[in-house]
């Protein structure tokens, strides 16, 4: 059987230095934020190119303080995309703003930075897009569209731990950059955690407030604010992994080249190369056939996981948006036919080569793709999952 995700592999490698990082800190007794939350806050801004990271207890935490932070609150609008994990939208909902969805490219995934201008209004706040499967969306353009509107960028890059582009990395392309370190991702903890980076020492200030109860000083609270904390035990794992992180991304980035030029014309995948932009969180291929190409992989040994099914807007929960069934087409296409494989570190090529071998087989046998549509057309194609 080829696992869909192996964090027990991960373990394995690494296993008695995390052991050792957590019984110091069980034998420290600072069990929530302190010294070594700090470290790992140091570290991790110094890696993403930031001047500021705050640690969270998780990735929706992030969403939620970066939004307060820039100025979002009741009556307000976020620009975001509807093809995500519901945790983009929620946070949104928990500012007390309302979710303003625009569409994906078709070719990258992403937001589709041509939508943005339409979108906005008076009411609109900030822009969040989201580097979707671990691929950097278009922040050139959005930042244009950005600046013209003096709204802040804030990027969810739950997936996109260590992606860059020109030199700058997720997180530090935006105003904001919003992190989750749920078990398995990129850089994931043993446990939940996340955190928040940015260049403004203000608003780094008023996040650290936000996590604390809104204290200033011990037990003067200025704001109101939340138990959004990072426990230490989490802290210390995270920098035991942080130094791996490249390397594991390399593997990640391997595993998913194989994919990318073994699987044949009809399978729907990314543009290639995958580079440096992609983390490769998630390796998506696109199939008409979806649920019965996964339990046909299934049958032959091969675990697939699917993000996502629903796009947000057709979501029970933001019924109230208003949105209907063809609102967004392109974002609607993806999530009825997109299937991820297995995608981690320690896959190999060879692991991957099977996998090919075994979609490759579904693709002849499925037939192609609705309308004869293949990615290779579209230049610059761009889970189950937790935030």
């Amino acid at each position: 059987m080829i696992p869909f995700l192996d964090l027990r592999a991960q373990y394995r490698e690494i296993g008695p230095e995390i052991e050792q990082a957590v019984v110091a800190v069980l034998n420290g007794c600072d069990y929530v934020l302190g010294e070594t939350v700090e470290r790992f806050e140091a570290e991790f801004a110094d890696y993403c190119g930031a001047d500021h990271a705050v640690a969270l207890n998780s990735g929706t935490s992030a969403l939620h303080l970066a939004l307060l932070a820039a100025g979002v609150g009741p009556g307000d609008e976020v620009i975001t995309v509807p093809m995500t994990f519901v945790a983009t939208a929620a946070a949104i909902v928990y500012a007390g703003a309302t979710p303003v969805f625009v569409d994906i490219d078709p070719r990258t995934w992403t937001m589709d930075p041509a939508l943005i201008e339409a979108a906005v209004t008076p009411r609109t706040r900030a822009i969040l897009p989201v580097h979707l499967h671990g691929r950097l969306a278009d922040m050139t353009a959005i930042r244009v569209v950005a600046n013209r509107h003096g709204l802040p960028v804030i990027e969810d890059a739950a997936q996109a731990h260590g992606a860059e582009r020109g030199g700058r990395r997720a997180g530090a392309i935006g105003d904001i950059g919003c992190f989750s370190f749920y078990p398995g991702k990129n850089l994931g903890a043993c446990g939940e955690g996340g955190a928040v980076t940015t260049n403004s020492a203000e608003v780094a200030e008023r996040i650290r407030s936000l996590r604390d109860w809104g204290q200033e000083g011990k037990y003067n609270h200025v704001r109101h604010g939340f138990n959004f904390r990072m426990d230490a035990v989490q802290g210390a794992a995270l920098r035991v992994k942080l130094p791996r992180l490249d390397a594991w991304n390399a593997g990640r980035r391997r595993a998913a080249n194989v994919y990318q030029t073994g699987l044949g014309p009809e399978i729907g995948r990314p543009a290639g190369p995958i580079a440096a932009d992609h983390a490769c969180h998630v390796y998506a291929v696109r199939l008409p056939n979806r649920d019965a190409a996964r339990d046909e992989l299934a049958r032959a040994g091969i675990a697939t996981g699917i993000h996502y099914p629903t796009p947000v807007h057709l979501q029970p929960a933001y019924a109230h948006l208003g949105h209907r069934r063809g609102a967004f087409p392109a974002s609607e296409a993806l999530a009825a036919e997109t299937l991820s494989l297995p995608l981690y570190p320690e896959l190999g090529e060879d692991r991957a080569a099977r996998v090919v071998q075994a979609v490759n087989r579904l693709g002849e046998r499925l037939g192609e793709r609705p309308d004869e549509r293949s990615d290779e057309r579209m230049p610059e194609r761009v889970g189950e999952e937790t935030a």
